[in-house]
């Protein structure tokens, strides 16, 4: 146990963290926010410290009543509480283990049994309760002037990744296409090749993009079934040269309205169903003088594309 707590200690070396054991819930509210910006500016710190606190948690469980682990079981507590709010912070939550999700459930409890405030993430980085939904540009302007920046990045990167899994998860094409622009922003940063400040910069460019492809299919009069194939037809920049928005959005319409009709709940697995699918979208590309080039890339991404909203389809049928 002993052995485990050294680790931990030497990634919080430089940093006092033993003033937190007697302050306040504000101060240290404040402290832990400081504790996870001075742990996310280490290489590889975020691992480290959940690694080193996950194994000196097991082994501390095993070494009590021992009067040393008593003797350090306060600091135990804080290393958790750190740890707990990393996670809450940092990952997002297709990313978390379930011992990961577990770890943090048991640590919040612990807090309120306690008596202590439970950590909220973005009251930690200093932000009042956001509306983040729509990542608005007034929350935008609060993340770009966080003093904790390496804290910023992280709160701002799980944010973006919730987006993109929960509002982006029904249109494949951004989906993607913003998954590959996080990761891009986020290895620049991870390889240390641009600084916080600056990533920080990256993250609010595509949360702002984000944010304008979300409306897009608004401004375009579509659903937002209809905008997510449109998406999937305009992937291919020679077809809206040639066909322009005003037939795509046609043969989004047709799409929707045709293949809806033709999906059950099972159609994914029955590659007849999927053939019968297939011509029927080719069919319609053809039908509206999609390049002849491209109909079978686009055809597969209609497909894909349509794997992803049968669920909703049949379920509301």
């Amino acid at each position: 146990m002993l052995e485990k707590y050294e680790v931990v200690c030497g990634i919080l070396h430089g940093f006092d963290y033993r003033r937190l054991l007697t302050a306040d819930p504000q101060a240290r509210l404040r402290g832990i926010a400081e504790a996870m910006n001075f742990i996310l500016a280490q290489a590889d710190g975020k691992k480290r410290y959940l690694q080193a606190v996950a194994a000196l948690s097991k082994a501390f469980a095993l070494a009590v009543p021992h009067e040393e682990a008593l003797a350090i079981r306060d600091e135990v507590g804080l290393f958790q509480e750190i740890r707990a709010s990393l996670i809450k912070a940092t990952v997002s939550s297709a990313e978390r283990t379930p011992e990961e999700i577990e770890a943090a459930v048991r640590q919040l409890v612990s807090q309120a049994v306690a008596g202590r405030e439970v950590v909220d993430i973005f009251a930690a980085a200093g932000l009042e309760k956001p509306d983040i939904s729509i990542l608005s540009d007034e929350f935008l302007a609060e993340v770009r002037g966080l003093p904790h920046k390496n804290l910023a990045v992280e709160t701002l990167k799980k944010l973006l990744q919730d987006e993109i899994r929960v509002r982006l998860r029904k249109n494949v094409v951004q989906s993607r296409a913003f998954s590959e622009l996080l990761e891009q922003a986020l290895n620049k940063y991870h390889n240390r090749a641009i600084e916080a400040a600056q990533v920080i910069e990256e993250l609010i460019a595509i949360a702002k993009r984000m944010r304008e492809a979300q409306r897009r299919g608004e401004k375009l009069g579509l659903s937002e079934d209809e905008a997510a194939f449109y998406d999937a037809l305009a992937s291919n920049d020679s077809a809206v040269q040639v066909l322009g928005d005003e037939t795509l959005k046609k043969i989004a319409q047709e799409l929707v309205q045709r293949v809806r009709k033709s999906v059950s709940v099972d159609w994914s697995k029955r590659e007849n169903a999927r053939a019968q699918l297939r011509v029927l979208v080719k069919r319609i590309l053809r039908k509206y003088g999609y390049p002849p080039d491209k109909r079978d890339q686009a055809t597969e991404l209609v497909l894909e594309q349509t794997e992803v909203l049968c669920g909703d389809w049949v379920t509301a049928a």
